[in-house]
């Protein structure tokens, strides 16, 4: 299992600025195979003010922003000094929304690696609550520069 700092390491390899950054903590993290991370959503997000006036809720595509970051997280976690470059969400496949979240809760991301080509990941995973409800499930493809 890894160390702690080595979990916070591996998060700050994002290269999202805190506005946009959906993983507040790296859970788990199996290098090149898996990972699992938490985020909350605090209620002070700029775009909950739209999505919904007075009734705010996670966008879905949040939820697959959160999954592709995590995923980008594990696709560079065994590359060593080899990074990919300018990784970038290139597809959305088989993306299911199962179900909504209003501000103050805490999501859990989990992401496993299904497949590598030169500058492509595959990436699947489910976002569940605290209660390990469904609230998304889907996988996606990352590409970058070798």
């Amino acid at each position: 299992m890894l160390q702690p700092d080595t979990l916070v390491q591996a998060l700050s390899s994002l290269p999202h600025g805190p506005e946009f950054r959906f993983l507040d903590e790296m859970v788990t993290l199996e290098p090149g195979v898996s990972a699992t991370a938490r985020w909350t959503l605090k209620g002070s997000e700029a775009f909950l003010a739209g999505h919904f006036p007075g009734n705010p809720l996670l966008p879905g595509v949040i939820m697959i922003e959160s999954l592709a970051q995590l995923g980008g997280v594990l696709a560079q976690s065994d590359r060593g000094d080899k990074p990919l470059k300018n990784v970038r969400l290139t597809a959305v496949r088989q993306f299911k929304i199962l179900g909504s979240i209003p501000p103050g809760e805490t999501l859990t991301i989990h992401s496993k690696l299904d497949g590598v080509m030169p500058g492509l990941v595959q990436v699947s995973g489910e976002i569940t609550t605290g209660d390990n409800t469904r609230l998304a499930v889907g996988s996606i493809i990352l590409s970058g520069e070798e």
